[in-house]
């Protein structure tokens, strides 16, 4: 299952769904990048529903080296901040030997982005018009509603055309410096999330291990 610049792989929509996973560890840093191809997934972005019909969401993309160097060393930083929560990756706790082996694998990938983030041939940082601080729910869910699907788009749109991704919100620890180095007007553009993009060393991806449906299903009421 391949993809050259500009052709899609071969994948269901079932199969795209299911396979489009935080790449970390198999991203290419040496490979760059084609325009046409950013330009395609924000196409396919720009499919996504968007409250009101009002297109709020924008995509810094970063090519610059000392740009990426700057957000990487940013990132590295506020991952350190991460380390310390109980939400960490590193420090949940699963319930069976398999989950706990799964929990481990994704710490230590997210612990290698960590380490490498500036050095993937672009950062995508996705934001929307306005700032979403201290606004009533509705107002602030809106917001995001207006930024969240189409950078899911877009990340699925990158796998397809054999691009990994990895969705990151630890940066938004520095969220002000982050717009300093890109130069986005923090009082007036809120920051999302962050994703490297970049060709992924081979394409074949599966399905990550999950609980079934039913689990996460409250039929009528929460019971």
């Amino acid at each position: 299952m391949t993809a050259s610049d500009g052709h899609l792989l071969d994948l269901t929509p079932d199969q795209l769904l299911s396979t489009t996973r935080a790449v970390r560890k198999r991203l290419d840093f040496d490979r760059p990048v084609d325009d046409d191809l950013v330009r395609a997934c924000v196409a396919a972005a720009m499919q996504a529903p968007s409250g009101s019909n009002n297109m709020t969401m924008q995509f810094v993309v970063v090519r610059d080296a000392a740009k990426r160097e700057a957000i990487g060393r940013l990132y590295g930083e506020c991952f350190e901040i991460y380390k310390t929560l109980p939400v960490y990756a590193g420090a949940l706790e699963k319930d069976t030997p398999e989950e706990q082996a799964q929990q481990h694998r994704v710490t230590e990938s997210a612990l290698y982005l960590a380490d490498h983030m500036g050095e993937a041939p672009a950062l995508v940082i996705a934001c929307t018009a306005g700032r979403a601080d201290g606004l009533p729910a509705m107002m602030s869910a809106s917001m995001m509603g207006n930024v969240l699907p189409g950078m899911w788009s877009f990340m699925l749109a990158a796998r397809a055309r054999g691009l990994g991704t990895a969705w990151t919100t630890v940066g938004l620890f520095k969220e002000q410096e982050m717009a300093d180095v890109v130069g986005s007007p923090f009082d007036e553009v809120q920051q999302v999330c962050l994703t490297p993009l970049a060709h992924t060393i081979g394409t074949d991806f599966k399905p990550a291990k999950r609980p079934p449906a039913e689990e996460f299903i409250r039929w009528n009421e929460w019971s």
